[in-house]
């Protein structure tokens, strides 16, 4: 199938790489992207602070030597940051002084932010604390919208393994657009985005810290990420890429 079927729809909503290939062969020109647990919070966070940020699909050697060749801030993995180090942790941002450029890479998030880029589309940053923002910025754009969840990836093959956390943020993100563009027609996929947001957002923390990937940060000793991810629209700033740099959209 080609395309990801979606054909017609104002606001369609796909899964992972594949699902962001696909949304630009059906006509998308600007794609959110979502990784609520942890790329594009961690990434709000940042911007907010003012950091320009690099996403970066690979990790930590190849990250490190584009980071110095910017004469910017690498992110370090989360488990081994020390104190006042940024890392993939939103946590670790907003504690941190912040950095005028900063390179995150994550294998998903971020390596779909740059294929994306590479394809030619606008790409957004989307996570449940500036999903009201990014509806905003979606609304205004010319031709059908994309939505991406992000999702996980197995240990061991590495395929694809369907987080909840990114199909509610996916959701929160098309439910501030029917807000705004009430006539827009959404796709089966992105219906049942918003209703899954729907079903879970009068307690979307407590969802955060149940689901899998909640669980996972938790038990690592990241709890504090994902009451972070958990936090509803407290931004209003929209991370926008423009020449290979998230920067607030004007």
């Amino acid at each position: 199938m080609t395309h990801g079927g979606q054909q017609g729809f104002d606001v369609r909503v796909d899964w992972a790489l594949p699902g962001a290939r696909a949304l630009v062969e059906g006509g998308a020109t600007t794609v959110a992207v979502v990784d609520v647990l942890s790329f594009t919070t961690t990434l709000s966070a940042a911007v907010e602070r003012g950091s320009a940020v690099r996403p970066h699909r690979f990790y930590q050697e190849s990250a490190r030597a584009e980071a110095a060749a910017l004469g910017a801030v690498c992110a370090v993995g989360r488990s081994v940051a020390g104190p006042g180090e940024v890392s993939l942790s939103p946590a670790s941002v907003l504690a941190a002084e912040p950095v005028p450029r900063l390179v995150l890479p994550s294998p998903n998030g971020s390596a779909i932010c740059e294929v994306l880029a590479d394809l030619g589309v606008e790409v957004v940053g989307g996570a449940l604390r500036n999903a009201t923002a990014v509806d905003s910025r979606l609304a205004g754009r010319p031709g059908p919208v994309g939505v991406v969840a992000a999702g996980e990836r197995w240990v061991g093959d590495g395929s694809l393994r369907p987080a909840v956390e990114d199909l509610w943020g996916a959701g929160a993100v098309v439910d501030a657009l029917v807000g705004a563009r009430p006539r827009a027609s959404l796709s089966p996929e992105a219906a049942v985005a918003r209703a899954a947001w729907l079903a879970v957002r009068d307690d979307v923390t407590s969802a955060l810290r149940a689901c899998a990937s909640g669980v996972e940060l938790r038990d690592k000793g990241f709890g504090a990420d994902v009451d972070i991810a958990a936090a509803v629209d407290v931004s209003d700033v929209v991370p926008v890429l423009v020449d290979g740099w998230f920067r607030p959209a004007t």
